[in-house]
């Protein structure tokens, strides 16, 4: 699978969004700081492994996944957390644990907690510890098509 330009995509599909540059960041928290944003308002990207199929959870940056409403919301017999290193190889062009909350650009299925759909924009890592992308959370349901549950934690 070649590299996802995300910038790209969204420019494709005519959706309009703002590039925030930053220092360097790792942790959703950290990010949310960096471009002053709600950790609530920031999409993480948590990846499971659903009954050994990865899936992309995507919540506030300040919740966790709560892995036992998740199995419910999924309707698996197991979910576990991944490893970085057992998922990076299905997010080409993205540094390690910054890629954007676009599971169908790499056939990754998607998850989006509740919480999250509430808000009128959301903000994400551009596939990088550097930049985030900032889209209406309309536009990004239009174009992934998540399933929808209630599954983050304080």
């Amino acid at each position: 699978m070649p590299p996802v330009d995300i910038r790209s995509y969204l420019k494709d599909q005519g959706v309009p969004f703002e590039v925030t540059a930053h220092p360097l960041a790792f942790t959703a928290q950290e990010v949310a700081q960096a471009v002053h944003v709600s950790g609530y308002r920031l999409a993480k990207v948590v990846v499971l492994k659903v009954d050994g199929a990865f899936v992309m959870a995507v919540l506030p940056g300040a919740m966790r996944v709560d892995l036992a409403r998740f199995k419910q919301v999924a309707g698996a017999r197991r979910v576990d957390l991944a490893s970085e290193s057992e998922f990076e190889r299905l997010f080409p062009g993205c540094e390690r644990g910054a890629m954007p909350p676009f599971g169908n650009l790499y056939d990754v299925p998607v998850y989006v907690d509740q919480s999250l759909a509430g808000s009128d924009r959301i903000v994400f890592n551009a596939g990088n510890h550097i930049e985030t992308i900032r889209v209406a959370y309309s536009d990004y349901e239009r174009l992934v098509k998540p399933r929808l549950g209630s599954f983050s934690q304080h």
